[in-house]
Formats: C-alpha cells, structure tokens, sequence
C-alpha cells in the first residue's frame, strides 16, 4: 500500500512489479494492483503544481481564476479517484478490474492538466533561445485554453519532445501523495553519469532542461547529484531519503549542485558512509547518504562512527561556507592539450624516422607527456611523440607533407564523425589546443605538473618544450617555494577536501583547489626546502629506478624503514612546517605521523590538524576574496571567478604556442 516507483525504462517497471508479485504471493489471491504506484517516466524532467500555475496565471485575471477552480476540481476528483483505490484490497479479480476502471477515472481527469505540462516541458526541451522560449510558451497557453488538443506545429513539437523523453510530473501522477505534503521517504540508486556526459548520452536540450529545472547546478556535476535534489524536493516535512551515489557526490561542482543545496533547503545529513567500492560488478566507489527533511538532533553516524555533524563532504568537520575563486590565481593553471585523435601520437621510433628524413620535421614533433608517464617514469620522460600543427593554416601545415598525412589518413577519418563543427573543419589541430598554457610557460626554464588524477598528489618540474596530455594540469611556475606549497600537506588538504576524486583516486581541478587557494607569500626558507626536498625525492627515485607513485607507496607505508624515505619524510614534516610558518601559523601542531584516512593509511597532518588547517584555509579565502571585492577585481572583464568555486579562471589570456625564448629568471605563480 505505501510503496512507489518511477523509472523511464518500462521493462524495469515491469520487473518491479513482478518482483513484489513475488514477495507477497498468496496461491488463493489475485496479484496486488500495481498500475497506480509504479509508473515509467524520467523522474527528473516534468512540471509541478507551481511551475503549472505560473504558467496559465499567464492569462488574464478572470480566466485564471477560473483555470484555477478548473484545475482544483480536477485535482480533487483525481484523489478522490485513487483514495477510493486505495481504500480496498484485492480479493478476487472484480477488485482487481474496479481498481483498474478508478485509476482509468483518475487518469481522465488528470489528462487535462498533464497536457498543459506537456505542452510546458517540451518547449523546454526544444533548445530554443529564452525569449523564444517565452514567446512560444505565450502563443501555446492561449491555444491550450481555447483547444481541448493544440494541434499546431508548435504544440505537435513540445508534445513530441516531452514524451521522447517521458517527461514525469509528479505532483499529477500520484496526487493523494502530494495533497499530504510529499512521499514519507524515498530509497534509490540512481544511475551515475559524469556531468560533461550527460549532454553527450542525452543531448544539450536535456541537459539545459536541468539547469532550468534545478537552479544553480554546474555542468560538471553528476548525473546522480540531480536524484538527490528531486528526492528532497518530493519529501513532506520530516521524510527521510537514503539515496546511493558515486562518492563524487561529496565533491566539487556534484557536491555544490546535489548536497550542499539540499541542506541549504532544510534538510540534514544524519546517517552516511563516506566511500565503499561497489559491490558489483563495476568498479567504482560509492557514498551512501541518509537526510532528513528538517532538524535531526545528534549524534548522527558517519562510516559506522558516532558523530555529532555531518557535513555536505561527507566529514564531522563544520566548516561554514564554500570557498571562492580568488582573482590572484587567474590564469595559472591549465588543463593539457584535449588532442581529439590518437593519429597525432607517434612512437620515438616513428618521430625518429621523420626527423632523419627531413629534419624540419622537428618544428612540428615534439615529446608528448601523460600523467602514466608523468608518475611511473623516474625521470619523468614521455614515452611517445606527436605532431603538433598549432593553430596554423592547412596551407602553412602543408609545409610538412610527411606529418600531415598521417594525420590526413589516420586524424580526419574520426574528426569527420565528431559532433562539434570545428572539430570537423579544422582537422589537422587538436581539439583544445590550449594556447594560454604555452604562452604563460613561454619564459620557463622548467614547469610544474601534477597528473590530473592519481593517488599520490605529486608535483614534479619537466621541460616547458613538450605538449601535455589533457590528463595533466600545468602551473606556470619554475620556482622551488611554489612546489614546497603545493606540495605540502596543507594544500594537499585542501584539494582532498574540495576536489573531486575518481574510485579511490583524487582528481587536482584546477577550478576547484588551485584558483580557490589562498596561498601564502613566498620566502627563501621555501625556497630552500623545496629545492631540498625536491632533490633528494629525484635521487631516490633514480637511485631504485622507480616513479612517483611507486615512490609515495613506499612512503605511506609504515613498514618503510629505509633511510633514504625516511629522509623524505622528515623533510616532507619540515616542508610542511615552513608553509605552515609562511602563513603565520606557528601556534598550530600538525600532527605529523601514519593515519588513517579516507586514502587508506597516510604519512599526513593528524586529523586534528587537517580540520583546524580547512578552517582557516577557508576563512582566509572568504577574507582575500571580499578584499578583491572590494577592490573591484571580479567587475573585469575576463574573469568568471566570482561565483564561488565554480569559477573557472584557468585559461587566461589567448596565444599559440611558436617559437619559444627562454628568459632570465621565468615567472612565478602572483599569489606565492
């Protein structure tokens, strides 16, 4: 009696009802009636009552009002319908058949109003521009109130593309649930979808359609992140929803678009289990998350542990607030070149015969560097090639007919199936050529990278000559206190804090750990004891021939005894001390030793410590970035930084990558 489902693939509907079929057989009983509880549609796209009225209170005064009892007696004839299902059981097949006729009544009475919604939705889903949108939606009311069926081609259209996608509109689908307010609960696991996916697998219409209908959600936000927002949305005051997701959902733009407004809206986080792989198949790691519509008084359970808080992280930590994009760090850090077309890479061998059969060849090879490159290799060499054209003019990349037909016959054949029209006609470039990048290293005798996604968090200096692989991030810095920052436990807490990860893995985006860190200035004590540390971390990875993972294994393991990691780590304790100095923290005890964390066991900042680091950390950015307010930097033009973390700011200004000059003594990130 109390159980519903929604799901858009009617087989699964099906198996639902199948399934407590079985669970409540009874050999000298008709099956349940089932129809009215469990329904196919897209649980995230559809109009509720709101939505619904603001559009028809687009009528004039009079026949609002009268749409408004129209639309009230409708409702009220479609709840006495399913009360007065829901009021016998199913004893024989007459009930099972008068069920279905009041359900049928119910439906009559409902289609009315879930066309209008229809009609609403669709013209949403049809990627027209805004006032378009209006304008459509305008034409289509008056149509709707004057036509039992709008049978335009405007209304055909929004019709069509409603029910494409099986546009589900709640409040009309079960309306006796929501005449009390919403569902008690609700139980689910969602499907995940990576946010850049979610246009590629549904199309950009979809995918504006949430950002009309979930207000304030990033475009890298999971698909699961949307569940959540639509399960809190659909429980009455003091329900509760326990809800699976991919433990992104506690990180980054998922973590700002899902949790964090869901606690803004009222809701608590009382029961949850920060990170567990799957349990099937797929691998992958998984959050759990418990919230209760209202104040839940502590203690609440964290990863099987009593706490007194649960934050939108998935941690006891209170930290109030988020963190924004700081204007000093416009512009530093760069994502790779996105190559789009394996035909560019060559092997050494192959980049080894084109220069030797015609040396200007060279101009357009170069040394191409990925992040298993970057941390397996102990002296952090690219193990492939790949031919580079720039930005160049086709005529221009002729120059080099060897280069540019293998990019012809192994790059153009996949481009000319790709969607994004520039891909297409502009073939012989990468698909994000990433031109600021190499404008800013233009000067550097060396730079920082960091793979975008790993398990051990570590920066390393490389040539500036080489292109970079979209999987790794770029700081446009040569300078040793630069890396003994970003290095050091205290910045590496704050990207596990407020960066994403990837299964176990943490991901270093730039958006969401580098531009909102407020960095402290830099010093000759950093200055020394990064080069220190540095060096002596290159001399043991050379020495046992081993890469920076293989290194950091060692040196989170406490059964490592040997001298040369126990040198790293009291140089990593003295490192981290001296940032913590710059920042004027002499009064803080990190803590330093093994610990368990969310990572496994970590040589790292005490717990204690980490906490009362983010806090100030976070309150240091609120500081800097109302100064910058202040001071008029996030009025420019070029800077989006100013809406919390989602501000990008990693691109910074255009240029394209030519002839390369070094200078004297390089740049170094502003803000250090």
């Amino acid at each position: 009696r109390c159980l519903y489902g929604v799901d858009k693939n009617p087989l699964a509907v099906e198996m639902a009802k199948l399934s407590l079929w079985l669970i409540t057989l009874d050999r000298n009983r008709p099956f349940t009636f089932l129809d009215h509880a469990l329904k196919c549609g897209d649980s995230l796209v559809g109009a509720d009552e709101d939505m619904f009225l603001r559009w028809a209170h687009g009528l004039k005064d009079s026949a609002a009002t009268l749409f408004d009892e129209t639309l009230r007696q409708q409702l009220e004839t479609a709840r006495a319908k399913r009360r007065e299902l829901e009021s016998f059981e199913v004893r024989e097949v007459r009930d099972a058949e008068r069920k279905a006729a009041l359900l049928s009544e119910a439906e009559v009475a409902m289609a009315r109003v879930k066309l209008g919604c229809d009609l609403l939705i669709g013209t949403r889903l049809l990627g027209l521009k805004p006032r378009q949108v209006e304008a459509r939606l305008s034409t289509l009311l008056l149509e709707y109130f004057a036509k039992e069926q709008p049978d335009s081609t405007e209304a055909r259209e929004a019709l069509a593309a409603a029910r494409n996608v099986r546009a589900f509109h709640w409040a009309f689908e079960f309306p006796e649930v929501f005449e009390r307010g919403g569902f008690g609960a609700f139980v689910g696991n969602p499907p995940f979808i990576g946010g850049r996916r979610i246009r590629e697998t549904f199309g950009d219409d979809y995918r504006d359609s949430l950002d009309i209908l979930f207000a304030n959600s990033s475009g890298n936000a999971d698909y699961s992140a949307f569940f959540f927002l639509r399960g809190f949305r659909n429980l009455r005051a003091s329900g509760t929803m326990g809800l699976l997701g991919t433990n992104s959902i506690s990180q980054g733009d998922t973590r700002r678009t899902g949790l964090d407004q869901v606690l803004s809206g009222g809701g608590t986080i009382y029961r949850a289990v920060n990170s567990m792989p799957w349990p099937g198949i797929a691998a992958v790691f998984v959050s759990i998350v418990h919230v209760f519509r209202g104040s839940f008084h502590p203690p609440m359970t964290l990863d099987e542990q009593t706490v007194q808080y649960i934050s939108t992280a998935l941690d006891s930590q209170r930290v109030e607030g988020t963190p924004f994009a700081l204007m000093a760090n416009n512009a530093k850090s760069f994502q790779g070149s996105v190559v789009v077309g394996m035909g560019f890479i060559l092997s050494p061998d192959e980049a080894q015969t084109l220069i030797t059969r015609q040396p200007r060849n060279r101009e357009v090879l170069f040394p191409y560097l990925n992040g298993e490159d970057l941390n397996s290799s102990p002296q952090q060499l690219p193990s492939r090639w790949i031919i580079n054209f720039f930005d160049w003019p086709l005529t221009k990349a002729g120059n080099y007919p060897e280069a540019l037909r293998i990019v012809r016959e192994k790059v153009y054949p996949v481009r000319i199936r790709v969607n994004r029209e520039t891909h297409r006609e502009y073939w012989w470039h990468y698909g994000d050529k990433r031109p600021a990048l190499y404008q800013a290293i233009r000067p550097l005798r060396r730079v920082l990278l960091i793979a975008q996604t790993s398990k051990t968090l570590a920066f390393a200096f490389v040539s500036p000559d080489w292109v970079y692989s979209h999987s790794i991030i770029v700081i446009a810095s040569e300078s040793s206190a630069d890396f003994a920052v970003l290095q050091s436990n205290i910045h590496l807490s704050w990207v596990l804090r407020y960066s994403s990860s990837l299964k176990s893995d943490a991901c270093y985006r730039p958006s969401d750990c580098f531009v909102t860190c407020p960095f402290p200035a830099s010093s000759l004590t950093l200055q020394q004891i990064g080069e220190k540390y540095y060096e002596h971390r290159q001399t043991i990875m050379q020495a046992r021939e081993e890469g920076l993972t293989a290194t950091y294994n060692c040196f989170h393991d406490p059964d490592e005894r040997s001298a040369d990691i126990a040198s790293l780590r009291e140089l990593h304790v003295e490192m981290d001390q001296a940032v913590a100095a710059a920042y004027g923290w002499d009064d803080l005890d990190l803590g330093h030793g093994f610990h368990a964390t969310p990572q496994g066991t970590r040589f790292t900042l005490s717990e204690p410590a980490r906490r009362e680091v983010l806090a100030r950390l976070l309150r240091l950015n609120h500081e800097r970035y109302e100064a910058e307010v202040a001071a008029g930097l996030h009025e420019k033009k070029g800077f989006k930084g100013n809406k919390g973390a989602k501000g990008r700011g990693t691109q910074g200004t255009k240029g394209t990558r030519g002839t390369k000059k070094r200078g004297e003594g390089g740049t170094q990130m502003g803000m250090l």
